[in-house]
C-alpha cells in the first residue's frame, strides 16, 4: 500500500476538524507542501527499516513523508488533539499498522522512546529548538544523525564555526556531539500560516565515540555559559566566578594550552573540553 501525502487543503480540512488554529505560543507552522517535506526526509537519508523520531509532528505532513520510506516513526506530539489524531490520519493515508508510534507529551520532557530511535528528523518552533535538541541529543544516545527545520538564524548558529559573530554557546553544545552543517533553504510560503522567519535545515552527525563522560559534559557547558555570558572579556575575567579570580583561571587555562587573554568566541569545543579536564 502507497503512503499518500498531505495537501494545504487536506491540512486546512483537518485543522478545521480539530477546531485546530496554528498559535504562535506553540510555534506551530503547519508545512503545507508535499515537496518540502520529502526534500527533509531526503535531506536526513532516512531509509526503509530505520526508526525516526520525530519531534512535534503536528497535523502530520512531515510524518507522512517520513512513513513513505519504509521507515518507522516515533512521533512526540505535545498538543493532546494532534497526537489522539494522527494514527488515524496515517491509517488513512495507507501506512502500515505498526509504522507509527505517538508519545502524547513534552519534548523537553520525555527521558524514554519506544523503539530506539537513530534517526531524528523534524520541524521544530524557534522558541524551543536548541533546548529540545540538546536534550535529546543528551538523553538519547543511540541517536546517530538528524535534520531538522528551524529558523534561519538558530540554523546559522547551530553550525556556526569558531570566530564567528553569531558563534555562540549552542554552536559548542552542539558541537559536543557531533558535527553540524546547513542543508537546504525553506521558502516561507510552504508554511501554513506564513511565517514572519526565515527557516533553514540544519543536520547532525554524532561522532562515533562520545566526546567525554556526563561530568566532563556538565563541566564543560558551565564553562561555556561563563565564557559567553561575558564574550567581550578576556577569559581569564569571564571563567573568574566559576574558578574562584581571575588567576586561578588564568592557571587553569593556561595548563589547558589556552590563553587566558583569549574569547570565548575564538575557542573549539575541544578547547573548552580541555579546559574543563585541566580544572579537574
Amino acid at each position: 500500500m502507497t503512503v499518500s501525502l498531505l495537501g494545504a487543503t487536506e491540512i486546512r480540512r483537518l485543522a478545521a476538524e480539530l477546531d485546530v488554529t496554528p498559535t504562535k505560543k506553540l510555534g506551530q507552522n503547519f508545512v503545507v507542501d508535499a515537496n518540502t517535506v520529502r526534500k527533509i526526509v531526503q535531506a536526513a537519508s532516512v531509509r526503509a527499516g530505520e526508526r525516526v523520531v520525530e519531534i512535534g509532528p503536528g497535523l502530520g505532513s512531515l510524518t507522512l513523508a517520513i512513513l513513505e520510506t519504509g521507515a518507522s516513526v516515533t512521533a512526540v506530539e505535545i498538543d493532546h488533539r494532534l497526537a489522539e489524531r494522527l494514527p488515524q490520519t496515517a491509517a488513512e493515508r495507507g501506512v502500515p499498522e505498526g509504522a507509527l508510534t505517538v508519545v502524547d507529551a513534552d519534548a523537553l520532557r520525555v527521558t524514554e522512546l519506544p523503539g530506539e530511535p537513530t534517526v531524528l528528523v523534524a520541524n521544530l518552533p524557534y522558541n524551543v529548538s536548541v533546548p529540545v535538541l540538546l536534550h535529546f541529543l543528551e538523553t538519547f544516545p543511540a541517536l546517530e544523525r538528524g535534520v531538522v527545520m528551524v529558523q534561519a538564524e538558530v540554523a546559522e548558529r547551530l553550525a556556526a564555526k569558531p570566530g564567528s559573530k553569531i558563534y555562540g554557546a549552542p554552536s559548542v553544545k552542539a558541537a559536543w556531539y557531533g558535527p553540524w552543517r546547513l542543508t537546504g533553504n525553506v521558502s516561507r510560503q510552504v508554511f501554513w500560516p506564513v511565517p514572519n522567519v526565515d527557516s533553514l535545515l540544519v543536520g547532525f552527525h554524532r561522532d562515533a565515540e562520545p566526546r567525554g563522560d556526563e561530568t566532563e559534559r556538565r563541566r564543560t557547558f558551565e564553562i561555556v555559559d561563563a565564557a559567553f555570558n561575558q564574550r567581550r572579556k578576556m577569559l581569564r575575567q569571564a571563567l573568574s566566578g566559576v574558578f574562584g579570580g581571575s588567576a586561578a583561571a588564568s592557571a587553569v587555562l593556561e595548563s589547558a594550552g589556552v590563553a587566558p587573554t583569549g574569547r570565548g568566541e575564538d575557542l573549539t569545543v575541544d578547547d573548552y573540553h580541555r579546559i574543563a579536564r585541566a580544572a579537574g
